[in-house]
């Protein structure tokens, strides 16, 4: 019966090795993809690596058979041991410096020193020096022999990984936010499988654990376990080293990545080598069930990932702001795009045909060429007789209450308004081809303006969207920002919160400029601009202009640096300059503009965006040259 349960621990053994060297490689695969570009992750990186390859030869020691086999698969777990305590103390370095600690040289020359010693140890590997040849049936598992440069090595490794551990608890007493406390203690709690789980401790004991072979096997076991579940803990405290992304990003990715990657190669590989073993109990050593085993594990996997991973995230991302992201996911879910609007309206379209008994029907929008055509159903000759005219125009901007199905030559037409922004406007027009000789009925007319609705709220619902996206274009900047330097203040808040920026500097200039134009006549965001410190305004205050006159001046003096050469068109090149004057120094609508430019409201914002950037970018410029003139004056 003890042999019954010592066999059943070496094969569970043998799984969780095979399990921890596919965790850690897809755990370093994660690193190497998301976070490579910070010092910190890139060194966890290098000890993700080394544990790879001591459980990679550690569980290939245990499948293969011939004593030739086992010595190589051995020697070559000794790859990652003698890298990994230079690897533990690069890390131990990368994060005091994240933590505000910088080498002064000392450290850094350790480091290097310490993966000299290492790479020594590993050229030593190959004459016998560093361990001797394989021994087996000395104790409950194959195992290197030691020599007098084990020892040595030995205590090389303590002693490193324990002055490793030394900087682990100064980086967290420089620590002081909760969150990269507690990211801290995660990361030095997962530290401890590498250091501890790693170490061929049949090396030194084998005769200790030949005396009690199932409290062995059980202990390698449990170890086994512990080092899965720390290794995915220092990975998720490492998956926040090096991105600006915020927490819950990194934790989804972090979670569908193990799921689709660790959980399902893990889970393949024990399914399949149970059926090859079963099968090889009954005489079977290969069969159509292992592949058969292989592909269904891959599919039930994936499957129940799709099906359970919403549930889960919720439940880890289960923190206040859940609302927040859930609405932010449905909006996106629920977005109506272009061609989900053209697909409304000819359903829209072919009921009005259906109900009207009319060959054809179309839905056109007001852009800024006019009446633009959407959607045509139905028979298209019918749809060659003039429609948009300026006449038609006209009537549509009529006074909109007293509006409602007309006709106009050949077509029934019906006026699209909708509310937008509080204000109803006329977003475009449907119409149907008529029948001069069938009126309408009270039912025809009663759908047609259901339809008309139906027809209206989509729409609105797209000009809507475009003000979102319009306004999240705007924000993208800032927001940016923040989350870069909430990411890396989390270990060394003060210094890279007050630490100057060149493009925090640029983008708040930007934003003073953009408020400071849009009250450009009169308003609090000009009268009261930061800009009004700038140099070249304090200049023309002296002269004897007002403040708000002289930071005017300045916004003028800008734009007309953004003006081409030459007269004054409305061609490409003059696109920018035409945007600001229009807009901020004739005060005009954007509607109005749009129209006059010959451009969507869409495509307005954003090149308003650019024409805003330009000119912050000139004021910038002429305040980095009254500077300079100013350090001329005073030598």
């Amino acid at each position: 019966m003890l042999e019954f349960f010592i066999r059943s621990l070496q094969t569970i053994n043998q799984f969780l090795s095979a399990g921890i060297a596919i965790t850690a490689l897809s755990l370093l695969l994660y690193a190497l993809t998301f976070n490579l570009r910070d010092r910190v992750a890139r060194s966890f990186a290098t000890i993700l690596g080394c544990v790879t390859v001591v459980f990679a030869g550690e569980a290939l020691s245990t499948v293969v058979a011939t004593p030739a086999e086992i010595d190589l698969w051995l020697h070559f777990q000794w790859i990652g041991i003698t890298m990994l305590p230079a690897a533990y103390f690069h890390a131990s370095d990368a994060l005091l410096e994240t933590t505000g600690k910088p080498s002064r040289g000392r450290r850094r020359m350790v480091v290097r020193l310490s993966y000299l010693v290492s790479l020594a140890f590993l050229a030593s590997l190959l004459p016998g020096l560093l361990v001797g040849p394989v021994v087996i049936g000395d104790g409950p598992a194959p195992h290197l022999a030691h020599t007098p440069l084990t020892w040595v090595f030995t205590v090389y490794y303590i002693g490193l990984i324990f002055w490793a551990w030394v900087n682990f608890g100064r980086a967290y007493i420089r620590t002081f936010t909760s969150t990269g406390r507690r990211r801290l203690i995660y990361l030095m709690a997962g530290a401890t499988a590498p250091a501890l789980g790693s170490y061929p401790y049949l090396l030194l004991g084998a005769t200790l654990a030949a005396q009690t072979p199932f409290l062995f096997w059980l202990a390698v076991v449990i170890s086994n376990v512990l080092v899965t579940v720390l290794l995915i803990v220092m990975a998720y405290a490492m998956a926040f080293f090096g991105v600006p992304w915020p927490d819950r990003v990194v934790k989804s990715r972090l979670f569908r990545w193990l799921l689709r990657g660790t959980v399902t190669a893990t889970s393949v590989l024990a399914i399949t080598t149970l059926v090859r073993r079963t099968g090889e109990i009954y005489g079977l050593p290969y069969s159509a069930a292992v592949p058969i085993s292989m592909v269904g594990t891959i599919l039930l996997i994936q499957l129940l990932i799709t099906l359970s991973a919403p549930y889960l995230e919720r439940w880890i991302l289960r923190s206040g702001d859940y609302g927040d992201v859930q609405a932010i996911q449905e909006l996106e879910n629920r977005l109506l795009t272009t061609n989900d609007l053209r697909q409304f309206l000819e359903a829209v379209l072919a009921a009005v045909c259906d109900r009207l008994q009319s060959p054809a029907a179309f839905a056109a929008t007001l852009g800024p060429q006019g009446l633009e055509m959407v959607v045509t159903v139905g028979e298209r000759e019918r749809m060659r007789a003039p429609l948009i005219a300026e006449e038609l125009l006209q009537v549509l901007d009529a006074p909109p209450e007293h509006q409602d199905l007309f006709t106009w030559g050949p077509y029934w037409l019906v006026p699209l308004f909708a509310e937008v922004n509080e204000e109803r406007q006329l977003l475009g027009l449907m119409g149907a081809f008529r029948n001069e000789e069938t009126p309408l009925l009270q039912d025809q007319l009663d759908a047609l303006e259901v339809l008309g609705e139906r027809a209206s709220l989509a729409l609105r619902d797209q000009v809507l969207q475009r003000q979102i996206f319009s306004s999240v274009q705007q924000l993208a900047p800032n927001m940016d920002m923040i989350q870069r330097l909430r990411a890396a203040a989390r270990y060394d808040g003060v210094q890279v919160l007050t630490a100057p920026d060149a493009q925090t500097e640029t983008e708040e200039i930007t934003q003073w400029t953009r408020d400071a134009l849009s009250h450009y006549w009169g308003g609090p965001k000009l009268t009261e601009s930061p800009l009004l410190h700038l140099k070249i305004v304090q200049r023309a205050i002296k002269n004897g202009e007002s403040p708000t006159n002289a930071l005017r001046t300045t916004l003028r003096q800008a734009i007309d640096q953004v003006r081409p050469q030459g007269e004054r068109r409305f061609t490409g090149e003059w696109i920018l300059y035409n945007i600001l004057e229009m807009k901020f120094l004739e005060g005009r609508k954007v509607r109005e503009i749009a129209i006059r430019l010959a451009m969507s409201e869409a495509d307005f914002y954003r090149k308003q965006r650019i024409a805003i950037e330009e000119v912050s970018k000139i004021i910038v410029e002429m305040e980095q040259q009254a500077m300079a003139e100013e350090l001329d004056y005073h030598p």
